[in-house]
Order: C-alpha cells, then structure tokens, then sequence
C-alpha cells in the first residue's frame, strides 16, 4: 500500500471540520479531508500489523518455536484471543489438566553403550554343570543374558600416554642402552584418533579450539589451539579425495536440496574493509555464505557444505559441472529465491511447502479463520506423505498417493485463494494478501509432488544441515582464512554424510586416515556406506 498524502490541519481547523461533521453542513474540500483520514487509518492499521508479524518472526529467530504443528499454532491463537477474559477477577480459574506422563524412565540400558568396553567377570567359587549349592540337587547352566552393570568414568576428550623407556649405561665405555617402545607409539606424537575427535568436536558439534584448549589443559592434558589445527589440517590432507569422490558423485544426485545461510570468513571481512576504502562508493558483492547441498544419490544421502561469496545458486552450478553428461536433469529443492538457483544448467525446480505454510503460521494470529484452513489443508497434505513413508512406498506408489488424496486438496486450495482475491475478500497488500499472493506465483514448484515421482514437498533436509554450520558460526564465530573455509566444509560434508548413513564419524575419519595409501587409490571405496566391507576384504587379503 502506497503511504497517503500527507495533509497538515491546525487544531483550529480539525475543530471547525468536527463542528461541520456535527452540524452536517459538509464542504466539497472536506470530503478529500475525510478520505485522506480513512487512508491514513488503513496505512497505520497495515503498518501496525506487518511491524508485529516482523516482531513474531524476529522472536522465533533469537528464541525459536517450540513446535510449528498446525494444533499448537492454533491452540496459541485460541489462548491470545482468550488472554483478556482470562484476567477478568469475575471469572473462576481455568482448571489445571494433569499433564501426561511421558512413556520411559529416560535410563538408557547396556545395550545403548555400543562403543563402550566389554568385560566378562565370571563367577569365583562355580562353573557350568557344577551342583546347585542352594538345593543339591539340580545342576547349573548358563543364562542367555548376563547380569549387568554400566560403570561410566569422565575423562578428557584426548589422552595422554607417556611412555617412560628405562636406560642402562656402561661404567667402563658410557654406551647407552634404552628400551624399545611400543610398535607405532615413536612414529607420530598425535595418532589418528587424536584427529578424528578435534574434527568431530570442533566442526561436527561447533566445539572451538581455544575452549578445548582450556578443557585440556584443566585435565591436566595440554593442547594447544595452534597444535589443534595443525592436527585437523594434516588430517584434512591425508582423507581428502574422499571429500572429492563425495561431491563428484553428489553432482549425479536425482534429487539435490539446497540453502545458505551467513558466514564469516575474516580474510574476506578485511578485503571487503579495503576495497571500501580504495573505492569508495564502488558496488561490489560483500556477502558471505555457507551453502548447504544434500544430493540424494540412489539409496544414498550426501552432503556438502561451501563457504565464500558465492550464493547457494553460484554452489549448485560449480557442483553441476561435474555431472556426466546424459544424465536428465535433477529435481532441486529450495525456497523461491532466485539466487537459488543454478544458471545455464537445467534443473526440474521444486519450491518448500513448509516456506509458504510459514507465510500463514506468522500472521494466524490476526486471521485465524483464513489461516486454520490453509494450516488444516497442509496438515492433512503431510498425514498423506507421512503414510507413503511409514509403508516405505516407491517414488510411484508415492505419486499415486498424492495425486489421489493430495491432488483435490490442493486443487481446492488453489481455487479458494483466488477467490478471497478475485472477490476483494483480502487486501492484496496486507500480510495475508502477500501470502496468498506467494503461493499463487509459485504454485507449480509448489506442486511438483502432484506431478514428478520423487519430488519432495519441502527443503526441511537442507535447513537442518544448515544447523551444523549456524552452530559453528555461534560457537566459534568465524573462520579466519579461505583455506580454514575449506577445511570446515571438508570435514562437516564428512561428518554430516556419516550422520546421514548412520555412521559413527569419529570411527570412520580414523580409518580413512589408517589407509590412507588405499584411500588416495581407489576413495569410490572407502565412502561412509561401503568402507567396512573394503575393510573386511582387507583382513581376508
């Protein structure tokens, strides 16, 4: 809406056009006056409106929701619409629901511990087939499941072992004689575990160099910020055609998600500083990001992260410059930005569901009845992709699904937001107009699922990977160079494709860096979800 007029009125002339209103006797100019008064009213209605929709997402920003369900949504509504009544001293108090239970004792059993060490204690004074000393008659066997218990000790993330090796020394010719270590603890000071978990700690769960410094050297096991990147950097240079083989074969994904979100790269920060101070005025790209890309690759899930300049569009071109040719083009997944998208490669594009389901769950504060029936269609539209997963359905058996059940509620959807347009029922330029308007313009990504077997309805994968790298930028703050950039995309696009397949990633960077030689041979083999049975070849070899 464009901002009205403005018109200035003296008291004395508000008063003498409120004495006409009274009176009734209207001039011809007041008529203008009483409309650019209506205008005014509509423009700070809609101001006031967009400024708290800006104040609800700013706080699901810094404080985030608990949960976006349709129910919860509504039910809040419900309780600010009720706040009022609430505080009347005339009412009685709303009487309080027990909550319910949550099933579980929240204990983990002994079989959780996966990783931890197994030790069988057997009985002191009996055997099997001994006789029973409590009857004397029957005989004792063994039970399937041992009585257990969980002894967990705390200890620093690294150890330390110091080897002390005895030395003996001749009186007569002073030649002296020392112990031998241990096979390989005189090769290299730091193992490659030692890697696998600063890695993992640092670029997996944002965990800095300088706070691990202090953790270690508080137990007593010093270790230096500075050691600690020498330590990952070396590592980084003996795993990384791994790195390489998971983006050549991501670039062949059928279907590819992407997002970015902000970075700081203090080497780029600096030469933005310079270039304003030797040109000044001078338009040049300043934004620094990090791009998150799953590529679905078969049955497999990968994930890879770049940070520099360049958008999630730019990332997704220099990663399709890999495919091979021939291939048809990828589904991608984003949201409706345009630099999401890659130039001069074609791709079949596919908009979030949950992007423009966010557009209503903002304001249905202020429109609950538009708003609950487009949550309520969503909602239904999800029990549908819901039931496709939970019977493991083929990308076809899904497609049928939707068609049959999703098609007509989507149809409908699409066929009521025109109308409360087309009627004047909404103002296109409140918030609920743009929403409306949002989904209209981009209904046909919107709606690929209807369409192409395999689409997804919403880019939720890539914004939760994208977590990695926010809670790296929270925790740590920033990277200083390009090359420490490259380092941390390296390892999160490791560590975050282990989590995908289910891999213990602290276990699989220390075989990478074990069979190095091998790796830099052949890495298609030593990827997350077949380097176990290469292992298991190379036992039988």
């Amino acid at each position: 809406m464009k901002e009205p007029q403005r018109i200035e009125l003296s008291q004395e002339e508000r008063e003498a056009l409120l004495q006409r209103l009274q009176s009734r006797e209207l001039e011809d100019s007041d008529y203008q006056l009483i409309a650019a008064m209506v205008e005014t009213i509509d423009f700070l209605s809609l101001v006031l409106e967009q400024k708290s929709i800006s104040i609800r997402r700013l706080r699901r920003i810094i404080f985030g929701d608990k949960t976006e369900k349709t129910a919860n949504v509504l039910k809040d509504q419900e309780s600010d619409e009720k706040a009022a009544d609430d505080k009347d001293p005339s009412r009685s108090p709303p009487q309080k629901t027990e909550k319910k239970k949550r099933k579980g004792h929240g204990r983990n059993g002994a079989e959780k511990y996966r990783e931890a060490e197994r030790v069988e204690i057997a009985l002191a004074t009996l055997k099997t087939k001994d006789p029973c000393p409590a009857c004397l008659k029957g005989k004792l066997y063994p039970m399937k499941k041992p009585s257990v218990i969980v002894r967990i000790a705390g200890k620093a993330p690294l150890q330390a072992t110091v080897y002390e090796l005895e030395r003996l020394r001749c009186n007569l010719c002073g030649k002296v004689f020392t112990a031998e270590p241990p096979e390989g603890c005189a090769d290299e000071k730091y193992d490659e575990t030692a890697g696998s978990i600063i890695a993992v700690l640092r670029y997996g769960f944002g965990f800095p160099f300088n706070r691990l410094e202090k953790l270690q050297d508080n137990a007593g096991i010093p270790l230096p910020a500075s050691t600690q990147w020498q330590v990952v950097e070396g590592k980084a240079d003996r795993i990384y055609p791994v790195y390489d083989e998971l983006v050549r074969q991501g670039a062949q994904g059928e279907v590819l998600h992407n997002d970015d979100t902000p970075a700081k790269i203090l080497e780029l920060m600096a030469s933005n500083e310079d270039e304003c101070e030797q040109e000044p005025g001078k338009e040049s790209r300043t934004g620094i990001f990090t791009t998150a890309i799953i590529s679905k690759f078969g049955e497999h899930k990968i994930a890879l992260f770049y940070s520099g300049r360049n958008h999630a569009g730019e990332n997704m071109r220099e990663l399709l410059t890999q495919r091979e040719a021939g291939r048809s083009p990828p589904i991608q997944m984003c949201d409706a930005l345009s630099r999401n998208v890659p130039k001069d490669f074609k791709v079949i594009l596919a908009n979030c569901n949950i992007h423009a389901r966010r557009y209503f769950v903002d304001i249905a504060g202020f429109f609950p009845e538009e708003c609950t029936f487009v949550l309520e269609t969503f909602k239904q539209l999800y029990k549908n992709e819901a039931q496709a997963k939970k019977q493991k359905m083929s990308s076809e058996q899904r497609l049928e699904i939707h068609k049959t059940h999703s098609g007509p509620l989507m149809e409908e959807l699409k066929k009521w937001l025109a109308e409360q347009l087309t009627a004047k029922k909404v103002e296109p330029n409140s918030s609920l107009g743009q929403a409306f308007a949002y989904m209209l313009n981009h209904w046909e990504p919107l709606t690929l699922f209807l369409k192409v077997p395999g689409a997804p309805l919403d880019n939720n994968i890539a914004e939760r990977s994208l977590k990695m790298a926010i809670r790296h930028r929270r925790n740590s703050l920033f990277y200083k160079t390009i090359h420490g950039a490259n380092i941390g995309d390296l390892f999160m696009s490791i560590i975050h494709t282990c989590n995908l397949s289910g891999v213990n990633a602290l276990e699989y960077l220390t075989i990478l860096e074990k069979h190095s030689a091998d790796v830099f041979k052949h890495p298609d083999l030593w990827l997350p979800w077949n380097y176990k049975q290469q292992l298991e070849a190379a036992k039988r070899d």
